[in-house]
């Protein structure tokens, strides 16, 4: 019996590091590296977990590789089993409590869960994004700010912390470096990272399965609760309705929830008014589109990095300042960019130079040179007025408002490709025909007030800039 058992165990160990090398090091850490197993007997491999959700998301996404690598190590199972017990002494002679998971068809009894001993299924952390590597400026030292007083995970005066702006300006990047800097200050904090999407497939996953206790066990036992691209619950009922529920529970228990959106929480549409309220509860940031000193910042702390892996490869003068002026809208192109003329440069064994840049990157420049969104039309022309962006895109229709909406969609009209009925539904679900008269009277009024024309001209630069 010990000898079998010793070769169970080798037999683990070697499907493990074979699970590893299939699966990759991120989902091995988070799914089966805890793996226990507990015994194999009648082509069943048993195994030791601590709770329901665990179990059935190993069952539903890995059930079959784990089968077929055992497989390779001519170990024959059909399926796998999980047992509740005591990770210390774990038994599957006590039936009630356990459960197997087969043909996708759960049958669960009594479990005892400890809130502490769940794992949780966090989403891997990208090494990249950590605040030692997030250029600040202007447009974003207030998120960094407050992503900062988070991760020091102590008492904050503020919660939720609600992180948005467009793609590439850095929210994902603040929130996996509050997650790493949790991990290395205070390892025992239960935190858990993820976007909006996966929190509603799990939730989506617990109904189906009919394990909504081991979904609520894991979401509200956490100290600090991290969800990003909120939006995409938007419209989604039952799914906003559980994490309203989560929300409530979490700061009922002093629990720091940190959460990011494309938009403010006002201006997310399909989003029910009472999780706006929630997630206006706290501090609301603007992660704001860079500035040329901030794309320049961002561009010299990049080419250390690539300079030590790129060796010998020289950039001229006067090249980081081209890549940020010229490519101005989101972070992740302004960085792609620079990877793509070192890799090219180390490939051809050319410098860096102007020339270089202008071939290499044709597709880019061509694109950067009309990258306005509406967002930030709607957010200039709010600013320049002294108004709320809410206010551009509400129904309130005095003089005061409607005049620099139509001002706005001017613009978005002339310094984006998008077609009248987008433009129309960015500005608070408009008809395109609305759009065509505010174009209209924009173009009356610049031609005999002469004010209009300048501040058209002031936005259109300032936008452009």
């Amino acid at each position: 019996m010990r000898e079998q058992r010793t070769r169970i165990n080798d037999s683990w160990i070697r499907v493990r590091l074979k699970l590893k090398s299939k699966l990759g090091e991120n989902i091995y850490k988070n799914w089966i590296e805890s793996l226990e197993l507990v015994k194999i007997e009648k082509k069943s491999a048993v195994f030791n977990v601590s709770n329901s959700f665990i179990a059935n998301w190993i069952d539903r996404n890995y059930r079959e590789i784990i089968i077929e690598t055992f497989k390779n190590e001519e170990i024959f199972i059909d399926e796998i089993l999980f047992d509740y017990n005591s990770v210390n002494s774990p038994s599957f002679s006590n039936k009630e409590n356990s459960y197997k998971i087969k043909d996708n068809k759960l049958s669960h009894l009594k479990h005892n869960l400890d809130n502490k001993n769940i794992e949780l299924p966090s989403s891997p952390l990208d090494k990249r994004f950590t605040f030692d590597r997030f250029v600040v400026g202007k447009p974003n030292e207030l998120a960094h700010a407050a992503a900062k007083r988070v991760s020091e995970t102590g008492p904050v005066t503020f919660n939720p912390l609600f992180l948005y702006g467009g793609v590439g300006l850095g929210k994902t990047h603040l929130m996996h470096a509050i997650a790493w800097q949790i991990k290395k200050t205070n390892p025992l904090s239960r935190m858990l990272y993820l976007s909006a999407e996966q929190f509603m497939y799990r939730f989506v996953q617990a109904l189906r399965f009919k394990d909504m206790y081991g979904f609520k066990e894991i979401f509200r036992s956490v100290d600090i609760l991290m969800v990003d691209d909120v939006q995409f619950i938007a419209g989604k009922e039952s799914t906003q309705d559980e994490f309203f529920h989560t929300f409530n529970a979490l700061v009922e228990q002093g629990k720091q929830l940190v959460i990011s959106g494309d938009r403010a929480p006002g201006e997310i549409d399909g989003l029910e008014d009472r999780i706006k309220s929630r997630l206006a509860w706290g501090l609301v940031v603007d992660l704001h589109p860079t500035d040329y000193e901030l794309r320049l910042g961002i561009l010299q702390s990049k080419v250390e990095i690539q300079s030590k892996l790129h060796p010998g490869i020289n950039i001229n003068n006067g090249i980081l300042e081209f890549l940020a002026h010229r490519i101005s809208s989101n972070v992740r192109v302004l960085e792609g960019s620079l990877t793509r003329l070192f890799a090219y440069a180390s490939l051809v064994g050319r410098p860096i130079d102007i020339d270089m840049a202008q071939e290499c990157l044709a597709d880019i420049l061509r694109i950067s040179e009309r990258k306005v969104t509406i967002e930030e039309i709607i957010r200039k022309v709010a600013d320049h007025y002294n108004l709320r962006m809410s206010d551009m895109i509400s129904a309130r229709r005095p003089r005061t408002i409607s005049r620099p909406r139509q001002l706005a969609m001017f613009l978005a009209k002339n310094l984006t490709s998008k077609s009248l009925p987008e433009i129309g539904r960015r500005f608070g679900g408009r008809d395109h025909t609305t759009v065509i008269h505010a174009v209209k009277k924009i173009e009356e009024l610049k031609n005999k007030d002469l004010q209009i024309a300048e501040e058209v001209e002031i936005l259109r630069r300032m936008l452009e800039a």
